[in-house]
């Protein structure tokens, strides 16, 4: 069975003014199904782009991105948005939830923009809703939510429609350790019960423990590969 992500030879270039800064200078690595790989790095060394090049969020300048089967530079503006409707689900550090909208409104947004691909469980969102701890918090708009109820929203809304695959980029970025855990148990548990592959973009060494696999970046490449010992004896 061929990997659910492939990355070859990505490349991306930014033109700042007078500028070109590299942002990815030819980046491959596969992830297979099932797996839950942790890409770590410092402020610019790429990880960032590479998700929105995952996501089919942006085009690369070079080498192709293949989901499931599918290379992105194949498909139409259409079809792309198409695809990431139906494979991926998204977790931002920013949680950009709806403000004029309660949590679970919020959470519903993503099934009917999923359309036909949405999943209407009402027994899968309240499991997914009480594993988050977010029972009692489903009325409230996201004023009224702390930050890492917002992101435990965030996340919520990104596992509903049962996707194959969730890119995460900074998901704990922004919370403080209790809320980290929470959100980090839930990756895990979606990776491991419900099987969805799971890859998570993260400067924190520790959040990056949580994957089965670590892969460092720095100035738009990847400089090391490892299983991460430390889940494999702690966890």
């Amino acid at each position: 069975m061929p990997p659910i992500i492939e990355a070859v030879d990505l490349r991306k270039t930014y033109h700042i003014g007078k500028i070109d800064v590299n942002a990815l200078c030819g980046v491959s690595f596969t992830v297979e199904r099932g797996e839950f790989v942790s890409i770590v790095g410092p402020s610019g060394s790429g990880k960032s782009t590479l998700f929105y090049l995952l996501g089919g969020l942006t085009r690369a300048d070079g080498g192709r991105v293949v989901i499931d089967g599918v290379d992105f530079a194949t498909l139409s503006d259409a079809e792309r948005t198409r695809m990431r409707k139906s494979k991926i689900g998204f977790v931002f550090q920013k949680f950009n939830l709806l403000p004029t909208l309660d949590a679970r409104s919020n959470i519903d947004v993503a099934i009917d923009i999923a359309g036909e691909n949405g999943d209407r469980d009402p027994a899968y969102l309240a499991k997914i809703i009480d594993l988050l701890g977010l029972t009692k918090r489903m009325n409230h708009r996201p004023a009224e939510l702390s930050g890492g109820e917002q992101q435990r929203v965030a996340l919520a809304r990104a596992l509903v429609n049962r996707p194959a695959i969730v890119l995460a980029d900074e998901p704990t970025g922004n919370l403080d350790s209790k809320n980290s855990e929470i959100v980090l148990g839930m990756l895990r548990h979606s990776n491991k019960e419900l099987g969805q592959t799971v890859l998570m973009i993260t400067h924190n060494p520790e959040a990056a423990g949580y994957g089965d696999r670590i892969i460092h970046m720095r100035d738009g490449q990847i400089v090391q590969a490892e299983q991460d010992p430390q889940w494999r004896a702690g966890h």
